[in-house]
């Protein structure tokens, strides 16, 4: 069990760093799709800002779930938090029927909220 828990840090930790990067680069403007309009004026910023935090925040979870063994259940629980926070544009993405990577079916975009969880059970069991 401790050696399955190890590779799905690992795996973890590269979703997260490639997600994050994919922020910041190539998928960028895809993101910003899945930004609602109202997370701007809560957060006073633009979306193109969000989508940069978020690529950053990805890049320093998966790097701190590696990197800091010793408070590793804390870095789970915070990047479970992490994909809860994100659900609220997983779901405006998939009621306007906008597309993104990977993303540009209805189908796809609905069957993308169920792996919400899954990735959240994912961090918490990764980080034991």
């Amino acid at each position: 069990m401790t050696v399955l828990r190890t590779v799905a840090r690992w795996l973890l930790a590269g979703v997260l760093v490639g997600a994050g990067v994919g922020h910041l680069t190539t998928l960028r403007r895809g993101f910003r799709i899945a930004v609602p309009d109202w997370a701007t004026r809560l957060l006073r910023t633009d979306k193109d800002t969000i989508v940069v935090v978020s690529g950053v925040v990805e890049i320093l979870l998966g790097a701190a779930l590696l990197l800091f063994p010793g408070d590793r259940r804390r870095v789970g629980l915070a990047i479970a938090a992490f994909f809860v926070a994100v659900l609220p544009g997983n779901i405006h993405q998939w009621r306007t029927g906008r597309d993104a990577p990977f993303l540009d079916t209805d189908r796809r975009r609905f069957v993308r909220l169920f792996l919400q969880p899954v990735l959240v059970a994912w961090a918490v069991w990764a980080s034991r």
